[in-house]
């Protein structure tokens, strides 16, 4: 299969259609007559076969804006596997669309060094009250006065329903239309290059969602060989698989492509099961890494910390930018927030183990996990600094709880801004969920919009695993993921940003972000007794009291610049105490000194 070569291309005197369907004798393109308003087919046009599996035509008399579907063998009609549209959903017939139409402006953008990355994850769909890529657009430029210099967009590629987190996609290769349409969605990135922000894309590789993904319905794109936790994996080294692999690099590069996006998050690929020579994201990153333009990213999200993700391909990794780690967040949530159910019980809550984290980069190293009784992890040794993607929380690590609490929820607003001035001190990459900046009150649910029988299967499911989490504690009524107001609730309400408390967390995150421009070099953590934590970085020094009535060395050189207990910060100020040559703290807080300020 040739690179730049699936769903409908617009050229010079028409339109070129082109599906892999290596299953079907023979295919016909089904375009809508426009006449009766999309009411009705005109007559099929038949498909050239042109090997390997490709179907081909081209229609000299069809242009941008043409609906479409494909019949399979005179039987039923699917979408375009590779729609760049589905203006009526993942069900409805595929639009073409000329990406050259759009004008952009944003020629001079060089990208950002993966050391300025500050990473800032948003949800679309609830991100503004809108839930569009216009509305989100229009807030660009607040993440940019916050310090923010790179969004992470929770997956837009089309799914079913009205609503969804994103990982339900049926469409791989179109924005979803509740969002807007393609051209917004290439507005939002221009308008965010011209900030000065990176854009990353969340895509999903790794498996299909229940309704509305037909790719399987014109080839051997699953295999029972691997199985994963949605079902049989993606087709990456059984019979058929090269094409397979041929879509999903095309897919990434269109992505990529199209819409000047800067990097993708990959989703858990753990499930992206290959047992060929060169491992499927060996072979992706090498193709990114060959695109022209500004140099793009990949991440990943992986649980097993494996030190190949990262590694180069010379070394025999897979050559990945970064991989969000699990482990900082696990043992600093323990602290925090006293969680042990799930996966937080297999680390140990000691200022001892988060100090080693921070050393080391991870946990786990091959230790054994209790739960599971296998080992996990690699040596982490010779990673930098920057290939670790740390979080307070992500869209899982508060939408994965029953009530889709967020960290202060829990922790209250001392711990938590404690916390987060321990993530932005540290030199790893940072990544913020949305509306953390000004401790949001609004929880971030778990949603979806499917049909009664797939919606039912996904209420059990998730209230299953919401139980097994409370463990018999007395609690409301679960949400319901299918009912309207787990999206609504879900929803950012910007309003509060400038109400307390929440204006005094915003001022915290912008005097952090504000901070970390002046940190250089990497970070040495020590826990000086339990509960404390003293980092130094380069000429600055952070102490971190996760206790109250702790006492700590006071440093002897440099001035204080910030601390979370005093003023703007504090609701109740309670700044640490010089006592001699020590820091009496009467509440958790966090103190960074460094270079005095002309």
């Amino acid at each position: 299969m040739n690179k730049q070569c699936l769903g409908a291309t617009v050229t010079t005197g028409g339109t070129r259609f082109r599906v892999w369907a290596p299953q079907a004798r023979h295919v016909d393109l089904v375009v809508e007559d426009p006449s009766c308003g999309g009411a009705g087919p005109l007559a099929p046009r038949r498909l050239s076969a042109a090997g390997d599996g490709l179907h081909e035509l081209f229609a000299p008399d069809l242009g941008a804006g043409t609906r479409y579907r494909f019949r399979l063998d005179g039987q039923r009609l699917f979408p375009d596997p590779a729609s760049r549209y589905q203006p009526a959903g993942v069900h409805g017939p595929s639009e073409v669309v000329d990406p050259s139409v759009f004008r952009w402006r944003d020629g001079g953008w060089q990208g950002r060094s993966t050391t300025e990355l500050v990473i800032y994850e948003l949800h679309i769909g609830t991100f503004t009250p809108a839930g569009t890529f216009a509305a989100a657009t229009a807030r660009l430029a607040q993440l940019q006065e916050l310090g923010i210099t790179a969004i992470e967009l929770m997956p837009v590629a089309d799914f079913p329903g009205r609503w969804n987190w994103g990982y339900d996609h049926a469409a791989l290769w179109a924005p979803a239309h509740a969002y807007g349409r393609p051209d917004e969605l290439r507005a939002l990135v221009d308008e965010a290059h011209a900030l000065g922000l990176a854009v990353l894309l969340d895509v999903i590789q790794n498996h299909l969602g229940p309704d509305g993904a037909y790719v399987a319905a014109f080839g051997p794109f699953l295999t029972h060989r691997h199985h994963t936790p949605w079902g049989p994996a993606v087709n990456l080294d059984d019979r058929g698989s090269a094409a397979v692999r041929a879509f999903l690099l095309e897919n990434a590069e269109h992505w990529l492509s199209e819409y000047h996006l800067d990097g993708l998050r990959l989703d858990a690929i753990e499930a992206l099961c290959d047992a060929s020579p060169t491992h499927f994201l060996a072979e992706l990153s090498a193709r990114v890494a060959a695109l022209p333009g500004p140099r793009r990213y990949l991440f990943a999200e992986d649980d097993r910390n494996l030190n190949r993700v990262v590694q180069p391909h010379a070394a025999g990794g897979y050559g990945l930018d970064g991989v969000w780690t699990d482990d900082f967040h696990q043992v600093l949530r323990r602290l925090v927030a006293g969680d042990r159910r799930g996966s937080c019980d297999d680390f140990p809550a000691t200022t001892t183990a988060l100090a080693a984290t921070i050393n080391d980069g991870w946990w786990y190293q091959g230790q054994t996990l209790a739960s599971t009784g296998a080992p996990r992890g690699s040596d982490p040794r010779g990673l930098a600094p920057q290939q670790l993607i740390y979080f307070l929380q992500n869209h899982d690590q508060v939408g994965n709880r029953p009530f889709g609490e967020r960290l202060h929820h829990t922790s209250g607003a001392d711990l938590y801004h404690a916390a987060s001035a321990l993530l932005l001190f540290l030199p790893q990459t940072p990544l913020l969920f949305m509306g953390q900046e000004w401790a949001a009150s609004t929880p971030f649910l778990f949603f979806t919009d499917h049909k009664p029988e797939i919606g039912r299967r996904v209420r059990e499911g998730r209230w299953r695993e919401a139980r097994a989490r409370l463990a018999g504690e007395p609690r409301a009524e679960l949400p319901d993921p299918q009912q309207p107001a787990s999206f609504e609730r879900s929803k950012l309400d910007w309003l509060e940003r400038e109400r307390e408390p929440h204006h005094r967390t915003l001022q915290l995150y912008r005097a952090l972000l504000q901070l970390r421009r002046e940190l250089r070099g990497p970070a040495r953590a020590e826990s000086p007794c339990e509960g404390a934590l003293l980092v130094r970085r380069g000429e600055h020094l952070l102490l971190v009291a996760l206790q109250a009535e702790l006492a700590l060395p006071l440093p002897t050189v440099g001035a204080e610049l910030l601390c979370t207990a005093a003023p703007p910060f504090a609701a109740t100020p309670r700044p640490p105490q010089r006592q001699g040559d020590q820091l009496h703290f009467a509440a958790p807080a966090a103190v960074i000194f460094g270079p005095a300020r002309g």
